[in-house]
C-alpha cells in the first residue's frame, strides 16, 4: 500500500501539490488476506528461560496477539472511524506529510498541532478529537474547545518517506509551523509525547510568532550533567531530591534496559529487514517499548482491562505494516542520534506539563521549572504512562485544556 490512494493521486496531476488535498484509506482486500496470511505462517522462537519479562515480550503475549489478529481483528473498524474525520495530504518542503483536521464547532476554538511518536501513528490521538472540539460533551466549556490538527510523522504512516537525510524533529518542528500557516491558523498550539514530545520542544527552541506555547506528555527537562550521568551508569548525585533521585533512577533503568530499540534504530535502522518483512516480528519489536507498557499490554492480551484494547494496540501495529513504514519510521532516530531526547533544550515559550506515573521517568517540577522558565501549567496524574493520549485521553485532554487555558486570547 502506498501512502496515497488512487483517488488522491489522480488529483494530484490537477493540482498544485502545495495546496490541501482530501485523502481517503482505502486498503484493498488482498493485502489484509495476505497480511493474516503472514501472521499464520510465522515461525516463532522457543519460550523465554525466565518467568518475567527480563528477556523481552513473553513467547505467550505474540501468540495471543496473533492469533486474534489472524482470525478475529477488523481493520476495517479503525479505517472506518479513519474515514470519519477529515483527512488531508499537502506537501511541505518537498514531502506530502497527511494529517486529520477537525475544526471545533465553537467560535474562537484554539488551534493546536498534536504529534504522536513511535512505534506510533495517528491511530494514538483519535480518541482526544471529540474531547478536544467538542468540549461540552466531555466535561468541559465552549472555551475549552480546539481546532485540532494531527498530522502523521515523515516517514510514518500515510505520510510521504523521506528519500534523503535530514528530517529530524527539526525539521518536522518547522513544516508544522508551514503546515498550521497553510491551513490559516495565525496562532496556535502544540503538543507530544514520545518523538512528539522532542517536536513540539524544538517548535519551543524555533519559537516562531504563531506559536503560543506547548504542552508535552515527555518533558525534556534533565540538565546536561545529570543525563550524562544516568547514561553512564554512574550512582545517583547525593544533593538531589528524592524527586529527581526517582526520576535519575528511572532514566537510568531507560539507557541501561529499556531502549535496545534505540540504540539498534539510532545507529543501524536499515538492518531491521526482519521487521519489514514480518508482521509477528514488527509486533514483537513494538510491544517492546518499555517496560510499563509492555507490561501493561501483555495483561492486555490476558484479558485483564486496562487502558488500550487489542484493537488499539493492533490498529497501530496495522497502520505501520500496510504503509511498509517500519524502517522509514526507524530512521528518525538514526537523524536524531546522540542529540539527546530527556535533556533540557533551552525552550523560552510558555510551557505545559503534564507527569504521568508511568511515564518513563516523573518529571519533578524542580527540572521542570529549570528546563521550562516560562512553565505555567504542572500537574501530576494519578494513572497512565507512556501512551498518555491512547491510554488516558480524558485526563490528556483535561491537561490540554488547562495546561493552555491562560493562553487564549
Amino acid at each position: 500500500m502506498t501512502p496515497a490512494t488512487a483517488t488522491e493521486q489522480r488529483h494530484d496531476q490537477t493540482m498544485d501539490k502545495t495546496g490541501v488535498r482530501p485523502f481517503r484509506v482505502e486498503v484493498p482486500e488482498a493485502e489484509l488476506a495476505e497480511l493474516r496470511r503472514r501472521i499464520t505462517a510465522a515461525r516463532l522462537p522457543e519460550k523465554e528461560t525466565v518467568a518475567d519479562f527480563s528477556q523481552g515480550v513473553p513467547l505467550g503475549t505474540v501468540q495471543k496477539l496473533a492469533k486474534y489478529w489472524a482470525t478475529e481483528y477488523d481493520w476495517r473498524k479503525v479505517e472506518a472511524r479513519l474515514n470519519a474525520v477529515p483527512n488531508f495530504i499537502t506537501e511541505i518542503d518537498g514531502l506530502d506529510i497527511h494529517f486529520i483536521h477537525v475544526r471545533s464547532q465553537h467560535e474562537n476554538a484554539l488551534p493546536v498541532i498534536i504529534t504522536h511518536g513511535w512505534p506510533g501513528s495517528i491511530v494514538e490521538q483519535l480518541k482526544l478529537i471529540e474531547p478536544l472540539t467538542n468540549p461540552t460533551a466531555h466535561g468541559g466549556s465552549a472555551a475549552d474547545a480546539f481546532h485540532v490538527v494531527i498530522p502523521s510523522i515523515p516517514g510514518y504512516g500515510f505520510s510521504g518517506k523521506p528519500t534523503g537525510t535530514g528530517w529530524g524533529p527539526e525539521r518536522i518542528a518547522r513544516a508544522w509551523v508551514v503546515l498550521m500557516q497553510r491551513l490559516g491558523h495565525t496562532k496556535f498550539v502544540a503538543q507530544g509525547g514520545d518523538w512528539g514530545a522532542v517536536v513540539v520542544d524544538m517548535m519551543g527552541v524555533l519559537a516562531p510568532p504563531e506559536l503560543l506555547g506547548i504542552h508535552t506528555n515527555m518533558p525534556g527537562i534533565f540538565p546536561a550533567d545529570i543525563d550524562g550521568a544516568a547514561f553512564s551508569g554512574a550512582p545517583a548525585p547525593p544533593a538531589l531530591s528524592a524527586d529527581e533521585k526517582l526520576a535519575y533512577e528511572r532514566l537510568q533503568f531507560v539507557y541501561q534496559k529499556g531502549i535496545g530499540y534505540g540504540f539498534q534504530m539510532g545507529l543501524r535502522p536499515q538492518t531491521l529487514y526482519g521487521i519489514a518483512d514480518s508482521p509477528v516480528g514488527l509486533a514483537a519489536y513494538f510491544l517492546d517499548h518499555d517496560a510499563r507498557s509492555l507490561e501493561l499490554i501483555a495483561r492486555v492480551f490476558d484479558g485483564q482491562p486496562e487502558g488500550l484494547t487489542r484493537d488499539d494496540i493492533l490498529d497501530n501495529i496495522t497502520i505501520t505494516w500496510l504503509t511498509n513504514t517500519g524502517i522509514s519510521g526507524a530512521r528518525l532516530y538514526w537523524e536524531y542520534w546522540g542529540k539527546g531526547y530527556f535533556n533540557a533544550k533551552g525552550v523560552s515559550i510558555p510551557v505545559a506539563v503534564s507527569v504521568f506515573p508511568d511515564e518513563l521517568y516523573p518529571a519533578p517540577r524542580s527540572w521542570a521549572e529549570q528546563a521550562y522558565p516560562n512553565l505555567i501549567h504542572y500537574n501530576k496524574l494519578p494513572k497512565g504512562g507512556h501512551f498518555a493520549a491512547w491510554e488516558q485521553p480524558k485526563f490528556l485532554s483535561e491537561e490540554m485544556r488547562a495546561g493552555f487555558r491562560s493562553l487564549r486570547q
